[in-house]
């Protein structure tokens, strides 16, 4: 009596393509194998099925056991190569480890303005770990409170801060590592020109001096900054929003002009215009100028707007979440000064 049943799929006709594709491929798995065959001859099969044919057409998988050294070299590279979560993962409990911190190199730049040399009572947190803490607030905008256990106990962080903002430590910084960027660009220590804008921007619930802008439509404060022709800080103010370009331009520019006597330049746009009252020892920098174009394309402006950008880069600057408009100041000063250490200590330029 004949045989009956269902066909199967792969016969004798298909042996020569199975001993092809396991030529071509000697250590190909079962998987590889049935899916370059579905492909060549358009014949889905189990891998059961196909396990069959290839014994029927005389192809064997040679198998020879493993030694103790080579499973044990299999599984090491398994868990080297394992996605999600262990050992490396782990928090090595120093603030080191995030993003914001500064590096040796970076840290040798600025170490002396924040180590404290001399006789009394040692500190009792590296100034090193505590200028990470501040680099962090102001980076990521997080509240105080917030702040992660890596990092001090944040009112041991707040009251530094505090004390080197009265000092003026962050300024002292940035001043002296714009001095460096601008000699490595070939640029005089002190500028001769500058660029003055302001930015309005809003204010938290915190509370504090705050104002509304009616131009901008922004209920918050406003930050008056001068730079110099490479965008980088001479000088900042914040005052409330509500105060006048003009009227917040003379004290940031009294304090940039006796930082840096050399300044001739003053580029500004028409917001800096026209005459307002003002104390008679203070010169009136602005004058209103009148001409016949609708519109004229002034010089150095897109630099502020750019240091504008930087400044915004720290999600702590977004908008004012604290109380005294020096603290904000200072997060400027400390920001900037964070960008120019990366910048100088870059390998490539």
């Amino acid at each position: 009596m004949a045989k009956t049943g269902r066909p199967r799929k792969i016969g004798p006709e298909h042996h020569p393509l199975l001993r092809e594709i396991v030529t071509a491929k000697p250590l190909a798995c079962m998987a590889e194998i049935s899916a370059i065959f579905t492909r060549r001859s358009g014949i889905r099969v189990h891998r059961n099925t196909l396990a069959d044919a290839l014994t029927e057409a005389g192809i064997t998988r040679t198998h020879q056991p493993r030694t103790t050294a080579e499973k044990q070299a299999e599984v090491q590279s398994v868990h080297t190569q394992r996605y999600g979560y262990d050992e490396a993962h782990r928090a090595s409990g120093s603030s080191s480890r995030y993003t914001t911190s500064l590096t040796d190199a970076e840290w040798a730049l600025v170490a002396d303005i924040f180590e404290i040399k001399g006789r009394g009572k040692p500190p009792a947190y590296p100034r090193r770990v505590l200028v990470d803490a501040c680099c962090y607030v102001v980076r990521t905008g997080c509240a105080w409170r917030r702040l992660p256990a890596d990092f001090p106990p944040w009112q041991n962080v707040y009251r530094t801060l505090r004390r080197w903002m009265a000092q003026g430590k962050f300024e002292a910084m940035h001043d002296r590592l714009r001095a460096q960027w601008r000699a490595r660009l070939g640029r005089e220590a002190e500028p001769s020109a500058s660029v003055i804008d302001a930015q309005s921007t809003r204010g938290s619930p915190q509370g504090g001096e705050t104002g509304y802008d009616a131009g901008k439509k922004v209920k918050g404060r406003k930050r008056h900054v001068v730079v110099d022709t490479l965008g980088l800080l001479l000088a900042v103010s914040v005052t409330a929003a509500s105060v006048q370009d003009r009227a917040g331009a003379h004290p940031v520019m009294n304090n940039a002009m006796a930082k840096y006597p050399s300044l001739q330049t003053v580029f500004a746009d028409s917001g800096y215009a026209g005459r307002w009252t003002r104390p008679q020892d203070q010169p009136d920098l602005f004058t209103q100028t009148r001409t016949h174009k609708p519109f004229v394309v002034l010089p150095k402006r897109w630099v502020v707007e750019r240091t504008h950008a930087w400044i915004e880069r720290a999600k702590r600057l977004v908008m004012h979440h604290d109380r005294r408009t020096d603290v904000a100041q200072a997060w400027v000063w400390l920001a900037q000064a964070r960008m120019l250490l990366t910048r100088l200590t870059r390998r490539f330029m």
